[in-house]
C-alpha cells in the first residue's frame, strides 16, 4: 500500500513522527512537506502549494492508497485541490495537537480560524487518530462550546458521527536507539529539561523551581536542552547566570549529544501547560530518568497509577519537594525509573508501526469496499 503523509510543518515531533513511520512501516510511505515556518500561514495557505507537490508525486510515482494529513493541514482544501489525482484513496487525519484547547501565547490573540481548520479537517477525514485519550477528550470537551458561539447551523449534529470515526494511537518513538548506549551516572545527581523552549512548556515555572532548589542547598547538576526558536526565555537566561557551574549544558543538543545527556540524567522535569503526548519525556524515562511531571494534561495517562504519588505534582511547592526527595533518595528514585522503562517501550516504533499499518489498511479497505 502507498501512503502519502502530508505535513505542512515539518520539524520537531511532527518530523520525527513522519520519518519514523516511513522508516518502520511495511508500506511505502512518501512525505509531502513544507518547512516549519509561519505556522498560521501553513494552516491557512499551505494546502495550495502542498497540493502541487502531491500532484507531482502522483505523476512521478503513481497514485496513493491513503492520504495521511496532520493537524497543521487544511485537509478539505487539499482534497478539493487534488480530487482529480486522488482516485479512491482513503483519507486519515493524525492529531498531534489542536488549536481549540492549545494555550494562547501572551503575544497572540485568540483566533477561531485555526480551530475551525481542525474541525473541518475532521469532517473531511475517513478516520481521525488522536495521540492520547486525554487529547481526544480535551478536544471534544471544548468543541460544543466552540460551535455554539456561531449564529446558526452550528454543526453540533455532526459531532457524534465524527467522534465515532476517532481512534487513539500513540506517537511512535525510536526508543531502541538508547539500547545501544551505556547508562552514565556521575557523583552528582543530574536533572534534565529536554522540552521546547516555548511558553506552553512553562520555562518560567521551571526556572523558578530550580532557583528554589538551589536555595535549599541540595546538590545537583542541570542540563537544559530541547529545541529553541527565535529567542531564549528571559527566565532561562537569569537561571543560567544564577546556577553557574551547576548548569553543565545550556542550548540545543545534536542528536548524539542529546541521547548521551538523557542516559546520564537522574531526573526529568516537566512544567508544561500543554502536553498531548510527551515525546521528550518518554525518551528521558526510557533512558533511565525518574519523571517529575504535572498531575494533569496527558501525564496521568502516561504513567501507571501506582507511581502517581511519587511522580506527579499538583503545585510548585510539591514539585520542589519531589525533586528534593529524588535527589536525596537516588537509589529509590532509580528503582522506580527502572520499572517505568518497559511501560515506555510500548510506544517504540517496533510496537506502534504494525498498529498503524493494520489500522490504515482497514481504513483503505473500507473506502474501497
Amino acid at each position: 500500500m502507498r501512503i502519502a503523509i502530508v505535513e505542512p510543518y515539518f520539524s520537531g515531533s511532527h518530523r520525527a513522527w513522519a520519518e519514523g513511520y516511513r522508516r518502520f512501516s511495511e508500506h511505502e510511505v512518501v512525505l509531502v512537506t513544507h518547512e516549519a515556518r509561519f505556522w498560521k500561514w501553513r494552516m491557512q495557505g499551505g494546502a495550495v502549494t502542498l497540493a502541487n507537490e502531491f500532484r507531482a508525486e502522483v505523476a512521478k510515482n503513481g497514485p496513493v492508497d491513503l492520504v495521511l494529513g496532520t493537524s497543521m493541514l487544511n485537509l478539505p482544501a487539499l482534497l478539493g485541490l487534488t480530487y482529480r489525482d486522488l482516485g479512491d484513496a482513503a483519507v486519515a487525519l493524525f492529531m498531534h495537537e489542536n488549536q481549540l484547547s492549545y494555550p494562547v501565547s501572551s503575544q497572540d490573540k485568540p483566533d477561531q480560524t485555526y480551530a475551525m481548520v481542525n474541525w473541518m479537517s475532521m469532517l473531511a477525514a475517513d478516520t481521525i487518530l488522536f495521540n492520547s485519550e486525554f487529547h481526544r477528550d480535551d478536544w471534544f470537551g471544548e468543541l460544543s462550546r466552540f460551535l455554539r458561539q456561531f449564529p446558526d447551523h452550528e454543526h453540533e449534529e455532526f459531532i457524534p458521527a465524527v467522534r465515532r470515526r476517532c481512534q487513539v494511537v500513540p506517537v511512535g518513538v525510536d526508543l531502541r536507539r538508547f539500547d545501544e548506549l551505556d547508562r552514565e551516572r556521575g557523583p552528582v545527581p543530574r536533572i534534565v529539561w529536554n522540552q521546547r523552549w516555548e511558553y506552553d512548556k512553562g520555562p518560567t515555572s521551571f526556572a523558578r523551581a530550580m532557583g528554589r532548589l538551589q536555595e535549599r542547598g541540595v546538590d545537583f547538576e542541570l542540563v537544559i536542552a530541547g529545541e529553541q526558536f527565535v529567542s531564549n526565555p528571559p527566565s532561562f537566561e537569569r537561571l543560567q547566570r544564577r546556577l553557574g557551574n551547576r548548569l553543565v549544558h545550556y542550548g540545543y543538543a545534536a542528536d548524539d549529544v542529546y541521547d548521551r545527556f538523557l542516559m546520564s540524567s537522574d531526573i526529568v522535569v516537566s512544567t508544561a501547560n500543554q502536553e498531548f503526548f510527551g515525546i521528550a519525556v518518554t525518551e528521558a524515562i526510557y533512558a533511565g530518568a525518574f519523571p517529575i511531571l504535572p498531575s494533569r494534561l496527558v501525564y496521568p495517562e502516561r504513567l501507571p497509577i501506582g507511581v502517581h504519588d511519587h511522580c506527579l505534582y499538583h503545585d510548585e511547592d510539591e514539585l520542589v519537594d519531589m525533586v528534593t526527595w529524588a535527589l536525596q533518595h537516588r537509589p529509590e528514585a532509580q528503582a522506580i525509573a527502572d520499572d517505568l522503562r518497559p511501560v515506555m517501550a510500548a510506544v517504540d516504533w517496533s510496537v506502534v508501526a504494525p498498529r498503524y499499518d493494520t489500522l490504515l489498511e482497514e481504513v483503505a479497505a473500507r473506502r474501497g469496499a
